[in-house]
């Protein structure tokens, strides 16, 4: 078992009761410091999914709306799990992450059959969590189009930033930065040197340090394992997200995941964030829209930075 497996794992209690603990080594920033550890919201939501599907009539999260009402402590939660609907194709769940008796993550999680993507040399890829058989092709179930991927160079002309300063605790524990590898596009990080690009945009290549191969579990972090998007106009500082929606598009194939994120408008202190997913067989399997708040941190470089594109 991998540790974002054993992070994201949940025990069943009862009927439509989970327990769960929000795990440190995915915290943002690790515990012992002067800033509150925060754990990563795609984790948080990998959490709640578990449970969902655990007890879900149908096999994958289409639709997944989450809000973030409260700071996740690195303490005992539990996950409570209400079907609105069940039905032949898609079926309505409420799920809350709650500590304390206070609800800290609130989702609604629809769930329903995607395809099962092909891997590079054209076999169906392997079942995973989440995984399952696609639907039938009569009427809509046989149309498809999909629009051009995000061009990025190859992924050994990326580059990687490497676990940042506070993200090992004292006790030695390391946290999310330490778990996962981002390989970024260069054009994208100049604000790691104080020289943002001018543009509110982040995409690279994402996996796990640990080999474990991507599901809809994985897909949950993905869509939320960059760096804030307004780092690129010179934005810093921990930019928490309020709502998130996700698309699971289809099953991913083996391999590293593409992910681009760009943002259309920045103002009075919010920002909003889309991103894609695409797997190593060039499919796109998840994407997601988010508004958070832009960082308190210090701005830098901005004299460089225009207000549009």
């Amino acid at each position: 078992m991998t540790i974002f497996d054993e992070a994201t794992a949940v025990r069943r209690r009862t009927d439509g009761v989970y327990d769960a603990h929000p795990d440190q080594r995915f915290a943002l920033v690790a515990p012992g410091g002067t800033t509150p550890p925060a754990v990563n919201g795609g984790v948080l939501i990998a959490t709640v999914l578990r449970a969902v599907l655990d007890c879900s009539p149908l096999p994958h999260p289409v639709a997944t709306s989450a809000h973030f009402l409260r700071i996740a402590r690195l303490a005992p939660a539990e996950i409570h799990v209400t079907w609105l609907k069940t039905g032949r194709t898609a079926a309505t769940a409420r799920a809350t992450l709650i500590q304390d008796g206070e609800p800290v993550l609130e989702t609604t999680v629809t769930t329903g059959t995607v395809p099962l993507a092909a891997s590079g040399n054209g076999r169906a890829a392997g079942k995973r969590y989440g995984s399952g058989p696609a639907g039938g092709s009569a009427g809509g179930d046989g149309l498809t189009w999909t629009d051009a991927p995000p061009a990025l160079p190859p992924i050994e002309q990326c580059v990687e930033l490497g676990p940042w300063r506070g993200t090992v605790a004292p006790d030695g524990t390391a946290g999310y930065a330490a778990q996962i590898r981002m390989l970024f596009d260069p054009a994208v990080i100049g604000w790691a040197d104080h020289e943002p690009s001018g543009l509110p945009e982040m995409r690279g290549y994402f996996d796990l340090r640990e080999r474990r191969e991507p599901d809809a579990l994985l897909l949950a972090l993905a869509v939320d394992a960059l760096p804030p998007v307004v780092f690129g106009l010179g934005a810093t500082g921990w930019a928490p997200t309020v709502e998130l929606t996700m698309h699971m598009r289809m099953v991913p194939a083996a391999g590293p995941l593409r992910v681009a994120a760009r943002s259309r408008h920045v103002s009075g202190g919010w920002f909003d964030e889309e991103a894609e997913v695409w797997d190593s067989a060039g499919n796109l399997v998840a994407q997601s829209r988010q508004i958070a708040r832009v960082g308190r941190g210090p701005l830098r470089g901005t004299a460089a930075v225009p207000t549009s594109r």
